[in-house]
């Protein structure tokens, strides 16, 4: 009956309260390349709302604010699914908060995950349940993520959970040089993807380099066979891709290529590259390639040997998603250290710890503490507040949602969670998670932790009432 009441107030709270999508300037481009985007741009958009939330304060507790810096005894005060303010012991509560002793207690920003298949690879992980990897060509950014995210994948919940997970970025899989778009969501209870989608985020898209590729279609004696019919084919993808852009902009408009519309939308800086590569000198390869066209990668997913180019990475600013100590699965992962994500800091890089994992994801927060400890185990000196930017700031700034979330600065999301011990601690678990001010879980109330329709499981003969 809990489950049950729990999920018609999702069901109601899904109504109410109203959320923001960012609009688009197209003052500059012409009338057919505003025709052909405005098909886009208007296709499936999001239709998050918030869930209803309080003036909640949370006072005496430890704050990392997730840009590095860390705040004892501090207050943190939520109002309007807003963060209002952020101070010290001296700070002033409204009277009309609810206030939370926090004493003993941690408070972060929610822990944003880059790289996540849930909903495209949901549990359980059967057959039936694999919409990832589209390997019909290794071409194929026309297909989206979101069109596979499963809303009910128990994932979310747990991510939620035992995570503190607030949003994620769902990608296509790694069997194609170009994978598709992906969608980057709130994690809330929701009935379709469109209620789950983060407003005004940008697309991602994903590609891929190295094994995967060529593995896949190399068995199937197709190219990419090889690394170097990789970058051929990716090179030649790119050319078609900057002919599309040019008759978009002109006077008569291309016939609509879902595929050409995607690239199209990289070239003009609209959607974020997110590039699968593990080993150095592909990475570098993969920045020359960019600049041949002129796109940036925002980002590296895996990177285990980013830390050889860190100096590289810092100078093109360009993050590096990566794990604590995930090595050796495959040739390209051999040459990895665990001192990566320090070495990354220490050269001044964007580091983040990434998941690509449904169980992994639930202890990002642990996965930055064993990349910490191993950097300060060969002498660099990285703050805890340091540490807890790599799961939060950073990930938002490569999805493009910094300004956003990812923070605890005022005029932000509401994006909190409160941690019954330092965050970087083995024994840490969330107590209670707000996602914009709205409590979507909390530990000690039964009523606070969302259950899809999936884990309610088909109800016995006995059962039916």
């Amino acid at each position: 009956m809990i489950l049950r009441n729990l999920l018609t107030a999702v069901a109601a709270g899904a109504l109410v309260a109203a959320c923001a999508t960012a609009g688009t300037d197209n003052s500059t481009v012409s009338a057919s390349a505003r025709s052909d985007n405005a098909s886009a741009e208007s296709a499936f958009p999001s239709t998050y709302k918030a869930y209803p939330s309080d003036n909640i304060a949370i006072t005496n507790v430890t704050i990392f604010d997730g840009e590095g810096q860390r705040i004892e005894n501090g207050t943190i005060f939520m109002s309007g699914g807003e963060i209002i303010s952020v101070g010290g012991p001296d700070a002033i509560v409204p009277t009309d908060a609810k206030v939370i002793d926090g004493s003993g207690k941690y408070v972060t920003p929610g822990i944003i995950d880059v790289h996540s298949h849930l909903g495209n690879y949901p549990t359980p992980s059967v057959a039936a349940h694999s919409d990832g990897n589209e390997m019909t060509s290794p071409v194929t950014p026309e297909v989206w993520a979101e069109h596979s995210v499963w809303p009910q994948d128990p994932g979310f919940s747990r991510a939620l959970a035992n995570g503190g997970v607030t949003s994620l970025q769902i990608l296509p899989g790694s069997a194609n040089l170009f994978g598709g778009r992906s969608a980057t969501l709130k994690n809330v209870p929701a009935r379709t993807v469109q209620a789950m989608k983060f407003p005004g985020a940008p697309y991602g898209m994903k590609m891929a380099c190295g094994e995967n590729p060529k593995r896949v279609y190399g068995s199937r004696k197709r190219k990419p066979s090889t690394r170097m019919g990789s970058l051929s084919l990716t090179r030649q993808t790119w050319i078609n891709a900057q002919e599309y852009q040019k008759k978009r902009k002109g006077a008569k408009p291309p016939k609509r290529d879902l595929a050409m519309e995607t690239l199209a939308d990289v070239l003009d800086g609209d959607i974020l590259v997110h590039n699968h590569c593990y080993r150095a000198d592909e990475l570098n390869q993969i920045i020359d390639m960019s600049k041949e066209f002129g796109y940036k990668v925002t980002a590296f997913h895996h990177a285990v040997e980013a830390y050889k180019i860190a100096d590289i990475l810092a100078k093109e600013e360009i993050c590096s998603a990566v794990w604590a100590d995930w090595w050796g699965f495959k040739m390209e992962a051999y040459d990895a250290i665990p001192e990566n994500a320090a070495l990354l800091q220490q050269a001044g890089a964007c580091v983040i710890i990434h998941s690509d994992d449904e169980n992994q994801i639930q202890r990002l927060n642990q996965e930055a503490a064993k990349a910490l400890s191993d950097g300060r185990a060969m002498g660099l000196e990285i703050s805890d507040a340091q540490a807890i930017q790599w799961i939060t700031y950073n990930p938002a700034k490569a999805m493009g949602i910094a300004d956003q979330t990812g923070s605890l600065k005022p005029g932000k999301m509401a994006d909190v969670v409160l941690w019954n011990d330092n965050p970087l601690s083995v024994y840490a678990r969330p107590e209670k998670v707000w996602i914009d001010g709205a409590l979507l879980y909390d530990a000690n109330d039964p009523s606070r932790r969302p259950v899809s329709d999936f884990e309610l499981g088909q109800p016995g003969e006995g059962d039916v009432k």
